[in-house]
This record gives C-alpha cells, structure tokens and sequence, in this order.
C-alpha cells in the first residue's frame, strides 16, 4: 500500500552523484514553480483549504511551506559555499505552517516568491564547479553534509510536495 505522506518514497541521498545525476536534480529545482503552478491551476479556495492527508498540512499551507523551506535552502547553499563549514540554522517547520501567513495568504504571493527564488537559486547552483558540490556545512541535528547533499535533497523535496497536490487532485477527481 502506498503511503500518501510519501507519494515519491522517503528521501534517500547518494552519497556520490555523477555531472549528469546532479544536472538532473537541479532541474527538478528549476521546474517546480511551473509545474506547481500548473498543478494547483483552477483551484477554488475551498481546494486550497483542503488537506493533502487527514491530519496533513492543507494546499495552501504546502506551497507556502515550499516557499519557507526553499528559502532556507538557498541561504544554507550560500552559507556552504562561501563559510567553512558553517552551522546551519534548522527551523520548526509545522511551527511555521501554522502561522498566520501560511494559513492566510494568497497562494499566488508564494508562486512569485518560488518562480524568482528558483531563477537565482538555478542560476546560483548552474554557476558552481564541481568541486563547488563537495563544499561542507554542519546540520545541528545530522552532522556535516556536502552541497551535492543539499541538491539531492531540494530536487526531491519539490517533487515530493508537489506529488502531495497532484495526488491529492487525483484522489479526489479534480479537473
């Protein structure tokens, strides 16, 4: 049976990915607000308000958290990139979902938000060296990940919550 918190499977990392492997994934980091838009496309406002899973995040709450998370993504690029080694700052995710901006704001402000992170984050990772890939940061909770971590990471976890919707659409038979 499939488990709908994991429409894709669980995330699993490789520990050492090929050019093409990491090209793939950041297209799949490049993709995500299109096909995200076109996904959620027509929704009512009682779609958006509606969960994905009993006892799941509601649509809205998901594209806003993609939004929340893919910001925090690009900062920790950026801090591995550019520090040695630095600590990361985690952040309480269903925390943040329940604030009132996640719960309240209009869909369309988290879309602009994806489509011009995603331009520069894209930008950003198509400029990095191979070597660039193999920089370190330090999760409090995971120990020291490299940026070809982070790639992996971020490609799935677009896929992953944009499977949430579409999953969600097709069990419930919306056009």
């Amino acid at each position: 049976m499939n488990d709908i918190r994991f429409p894709i499977g669980k995330f699993q990392n490789k520990e050492t990915i090929t050019e093409t492997e990491r090209i793939q994934c950041i297209q799949h980091i490049a993709d995500c607000p299109q096909i995200l838009r076109a996904v959620i496309r027509g929704f009512s406002d009682e779609q958006f308000n509606t969960p994905y899973r009993d006892g799941g995040w509601t649509v809205k709450q998901v594209v806003h958290h993609l939004a929340d998370s893919h910001m925090n993504a690009y900062v920790r690029f950026k801090l591995a990139l550019t520090e040695n080694e630095p600590l990361i700052k985690t952040y309480e995710e269903s925390l943040w979902a329940e604030l009132f901006d996640a719960k309240n704001a209009r869909v369309e402000t988290s879309l602009q938000l994806l489509e011009s992170l995603h331009t520069r984050w894209v930008m950003f990772l198509r400029s990095l060296s191979p070597t660039d890939f193999s920089k370190t940061f330090r999760h409090p909770d995971s120990g020291i990940k490299k940026i070809d971590f982070l790639v992996q990471m971020y490609a799935w976890h677009s896929q992953h919550h944009v499977a949430h919707i579409t999953s969600l659409r097709e069990r419930m038979g919306w056009k």
